[in-house]
Parts: C-alpha cells; sequence; structure tokens
C-alpha cells in the first residue's frame, strides 16, 4: 500500500500541555473572587501549578492507566491469613499522592482553605475523577470527627496532612491518613434509618464491636471509617480503624469489590462486620445522622464540583476539537450551529463552576466562625452563610450533577466518531457523568431534602432569597423568574410531588443571579435568555442566534 494513504491531515492534536487552571476563566475568577486579597498570590501559584501537572502528558497517562488497571482485592495473604487488602496500580497511588500534596484534604480552619481546596479539586478530577472519592471522603470526614474531641485529636491532623502513605499501619505511626464511610445497607439504600447493622457496647466508654454488612463501603483501602450501626439508644455514628493501636488488623472482612459503570479506577465495596469489629463511637448515641450529616452535607458539595470539573473537561475537549477540525469549507469552530452548540455547553459548564465555588466560599464562612457583624436580623455572617448552605447544597447538587450527563453527551458528540472511540477519552467521562447524581443520596432525596429545609428552616429559605436578591433588577429575565419562585414557594400543597420541579427552579435562580452578578455579560445574557426567559430548546444548540456566541465559546476555550 502507497505510504501517501497514511498521510494524517485534519485531526486534532491531543488537548496536552496546557494549564487546567489558568485556561478555565470561570474557575480562575471565582478564586479571586472569593479568597482575601493576601491569600491569592499563594492560592494562584499553588493552583497553576496543580493545573499545569494535570494538564501533562504524564498525569494524563496516569489517569488512563488507573483506569484500565482497576483495583483487584486479595482476600488473603500467601499463608491463609484474612489481610482484605485492595490492590492498585502505581498511577492510582500517584494521583492519590499528588492531589493530597496539594492540600486537596486540607481545608477545615485554614484561611481560605475551602475555595482553595474546591478549586484544586475541580483541577486535579479532570485528570481522572475515580482518585476523587478518597480524598473527599477524608476532608469530609472533619467535622464528623469533631463531635468526639477526642478522637479529632488524633485523627483530624493525619486527615488533614499532605502526605499520602498507602500502608495500613496504627494512625499514630502514620504522617497521614485516609477515611472512607459505609452507611448503605442493602435493604436500606439511601433509607439508612433502616439499617441493621447492631453495635454492641463494651465496658470501656464510647467502645463497642459491630455486627452487620455494608452493601457499599466508599474507598475500602483507607486507614478508617465513619459507619452508621444501632446502638442501645438507636442510630449512632462511629469510627473503625482497619489497624487497632496495637498494630493487628481489625475484623473487617472486605466481601466483593463493586463492578461499577465508571468510576473504574476507584474501589466501592461490600464489607461485613463479624461480631468483634471494634468500633470508637462518634458524638452521641443515637443521634448518628446528625453527625454524620456534616460529612455527607461535605461530600454533596464535592459532587457538585465532580460534575462541574467532568463539564469543563468535555467542553474543553469540544472547543479544543471544533477549534482544529476542518469540515465543509472551514474550521467547525466557525460554523454557526458548532458556535451555538459550544456556547450552550459552555454556558452550562460555567454556571456550575460559579455555583460550586460560591458554595465552598459559603464553607468558608461558616469555618471562621462567628467573629463576624450581624445582619439587621441579629444573625452572624457566619450563620447566614450556614443557612444558606443549608438550602443550596440540596439543590445544587440534584441540579448540576443532572445536567453533567446530557453536557459530557452532546461534547462526545461534538467530536462526532472519534469522540466515541475510547482513545479520545469522551467514554470514559460519558460513564463517569451520571455517578454524581446517585452518590450521596440521588435525585428524589436531595429534592425532598430542600423541601425539608423550607419547612423547617426558615432561616435557610431566607438566607437563599438575600443571595438572589442581591442580581435583582439587572435583568428582566432573572427578575421575572424570581417572581415566578416566590410565587411556588407560596403555595406548598403537594409540595413533595413537586419537589423536583421546584427544586430545578431554585437552582436556575441561583445560578442565574450568580451569573448576573458575575459573569460576561456575553454569558449571564445567554443563561437568562435560555434558562430562565424560555428563549431555548430542549437540546443544547438552541440559544437564540442575536447573542455574542463567538465571545462565549472563546472565554470556554484552554490555551496549550
Amino acid at each position: 500500500m502507497a505510504a501517501s494513504t497514511h498521510t494524517v491531515t485534519n485531526q486534532a492534536p491531543p488537548l496536552l500541555g496546557y494549564d487546567v487552571f489558568t485556561s478555565d476563566r470561570a474557575l480562575a475568577e471565582a478564586v479571586e473572587r472569593h479568597l482575601a486579597p493576601d491569600l491569592l498570590a499563594e492560592a494562584r501559584d499553588d493552583l497553576s501549578l496543580l493545573g499545569r501537572a494535570t494538564g501533562s502528558a504524564q498525569v494524563r497517562e496516569w489517569g488512563e492507566q488507573a483506569n484500565e488497571h482497576p483495583p483487584r482485592l486479595r482476600t488473603h495473604d500467601r499463608y491463609g491469613r484474612r489481610i482484605d487488602e485492595v490492590l492498585f496500580h502505581p498511577a492510582w497511588h500517584r494521583l492519590l499522592g499528588k492531589s493530597v500534596s496539594a492540600g486537596l484534604t486540607h481545608a477545615w480552619g485554614r484561611p481560605g482553605g475551602h475555595v482553595r481546596r474546591a478549586a484544586g479539586f475541580l483541577v486535579a478530577s479532570q485528570a481522572e475523577a475515580g482518585h476523587g472519592c478518597p480524598v473527599s471522603m477524608t476532608h469530609a470526614a472533619v467535622p464528623a470527627l469533631r463531635a468526639e474531641p477526642e478522637l479529632a485529636a488524633v485523627w483530624e491532623p493525619a486527615a488533614l496532612s499532605h502526605v499520602y502513605e498507602r500502608e495500613l499501619r496504627p494512625v499514630g505511626e502514620k504522617p497521614g491518613a485516609l477515611l472512607g464511610m459505609a452507611m448503605t445497607e442493602k435493604q436500606g439504600g439511601s433509607d439508612v434509618r433502616a439499617n441493621t447493622t447492631e453495635a454492641r457496647p463494651l465496658a470501656a466508654d464510647g467502645e463497642y464491636v459491630l455486627t452487620g454488612h455494608k452493601w457499599f463501603c466508599s474507598a475500602p483501602m483507607s486507614d478508617a471509617f465513619l459507619v452508621l450501626a444501632q446502638a442501645p439508644a438507636g442510630l449512632t455514628c462511629f469510627l473503625v480503624p482497619r489497624v487497632l493501636a496495637d498494630g493487628s488488623r481489625n475484623a473487617f472482612a472486605i466481601q466483593r469489590l463493586k463492578d461499577k459503570l465508571g468510576n473504574r479506577s476507584n474501589a466501592s465495596a461490600e464489607v461485613e462486620f463479624d461480631g468483634t469489629t471494634w468500633a470508637r463511637r462518634v458524638g452521641e448515641e443515637g443521634r448518628g445522622i446528625r453527625t454524620i450529616m456534616g460529612m455527607v452535607a461535605a461530600t454533596r458539595l464535592d459532587c457538585v464540583l465532580g460534575s462541574a470539573a467532568l463539564m469543563r473537561q468535555a467542553v474543553a475537549q469540544a472547543v479544543h476539537h471544533a477549534s482544529y477540525r476542518s469540515a465543509f469549507g472551514g474550521l467547525l469552530v466557525e460554523k454557526p450551529l458548532m458556535r451555538n452548540v459550544l456556547a450552550d455547553l459552555a454556558v452550562e459548564s460555567e454556571a456550575a463552576t460559579v455555583l460550586g465555588m460560591r458554595l465552598a466560599a459559603a464553607y468558608d464562612a461558616t469555618d471562621r466562625g462567628s467573629d463576624h457583624a450581624a445582619d439587621t436580623d441579629g444573625r452572624s455572617d457566619s450563620e447566614q452563610e450556614r443557612a444558606f448552605l443549608r438550602i443550596a447544597v440540596p439543590a445544587a447538587k440534584y441540579w448540576v450533577t443532572k445536567r453533567c450527563t446530557p453536557v459530557v453527551a452532546e461534547a462526545l458528540e461534538c467530536l462526532g466518531g472519534n469522540g466515541y472511540v475510547e482513545e479520545s477519552g469522551m467514554p470514559r467521562l460519558l460513564r463517569e457523568s451520571p455517578l454524581n447524581s446517585v452518590w450521596e443520596g440521588s435525585g428524589n432525596v436531595q429534592a425532598l431534602d430542600v423541601v425539608r429545609a423550607l419547612r423547617t428552616e426558615p432561616a435557610a429559605l431566607d438566607a437563599l432569597l438575600r443571595e438572589v436578591g442581591a442580581a435583582r433588577g439587572a435583568d428582566h429575565r432573572l427578575d421575572r423568574a424570581i417572581r415566578g419562585l416566590l410565587v411556588e414557594l407560596a403555595d406548598l400543597e403537594g409540595i413533595e410531588a413537586r419537589a423536583r420541579r421546584l427544586t430545578e427552579r431554585l437552582a436556575l435562580v441561583l445560578q442565574g443571579a450568580l451569573l448576573v452578578r458575575w459573569a460576561p455579560p456575553e454569558v449571564a445574557d445567554a443563561f437568562c435568555a435560555a434558562r430562565l426567559g424560555g428563549d431555548g430548546g430542549a437540546a443544547f444548540g438552541t440559544l437564540p442566534h442575536t447573542l455574542d456566541l463567538r465571545a462565549v465559546v472563546e472565554r470556554a476555550r484552554a490555551e496549550v
């Protein structure tokens, strides 16, 4: 065959060798907006360093390797002793080590820590999403641990550490540790009150042994796990370490690893507690859900950030491809209809990023405590932001995670047949895209949680309306949507059946308000027209043609 038939033309080069952080204008602007000026220079340097690594050929190869070689369960050693270890490809450990060393488990008590950490999580997840699970769980465990100061004194410094060490040893002998979570049981699913795992108290105060089976255990290779079990006074939170203080292994039988749709590099397991599994109570007996909800809320925010990361990477790949690929007499990115599709995707991606980072900023405000001036209702800044998070987190988790799959699927289509091929990386993004909508409570759970906040915590709705109200008068479509939302909120008849509809509208109004305040006019205009003004279709690529779509697409381009 003639060599000339193998000349490769009209193919986009791989999107490599770029700074994932600085090329994401929406993210970089959010960091600048939400961080104190004295923290900005260091934060930018750190995030740019992580961004350059994430966009490098080496780290992208680690992500591919971690997914091509999923974890394996090793239940026994060569001598027949039960060890229950999960074996990972070296690339997984490299990715995890890079994220831990970048401080992605260190937010609590650190000035601007949640914004810095959220931005880093959004960046690192674009190289490989699966390793974000132990990072997220370890970060989120801290508020639950603080319910038991004696435990927190030991485990919190290990969780906040920038050192990753994979070997299982007593926590006192390790420079850093990872934490997982095991709440779900097969008979209950999201209904954790149906848990049947039993906790029997021992003679020593706060010590128990557990008997039961957990249907989903996140990050089973971790050093310890937060677990829910039925104690004499009711459902209670416990810390279950893998290795006890004397160096012996705790009874923690990993029965099998789940074979999942996506998230292939990460291990999710079924685990058994045999009646001798030692556990330490966290918080009061019978208050387990209340104790662990701080962890759940933080991981729900990471679901928002993880989905925003997938959307951003998918959109960056689509814009990059269209900027190099020629068809029908010109570059795809210059074709009016393709530009409309790319702009629509970019608007959705930016809305997710802006909302996720606003929530991270609220966490920083609550983490600083109540040493700030009170508002006219007597609530401090931290109390106001805590109330805002109570309703905004489940609303954002519901909506952003649900938008992820259609965004990724449309971005894949922008690459045509190339996008359907594994080597493009787009199929891996697509398989990953439904995960965050399912994890930490699926859509109905989030929508009903929004309703619960509306019914029981008036301060939450007040905080949300204040946030939205800051943008009133800037866009007539947003103003009309706010009025419509208020009408919905005034009538709680049949609220459970309307929970999804209400949560969707609430999230859209919140996103619109944030974009009107902070995004470039062309982005906010496109969002308000299509998402709030009814001037858009059900599919992407249906924005009004009169908008400045070229500027929207150019803003989303990743500069190589």
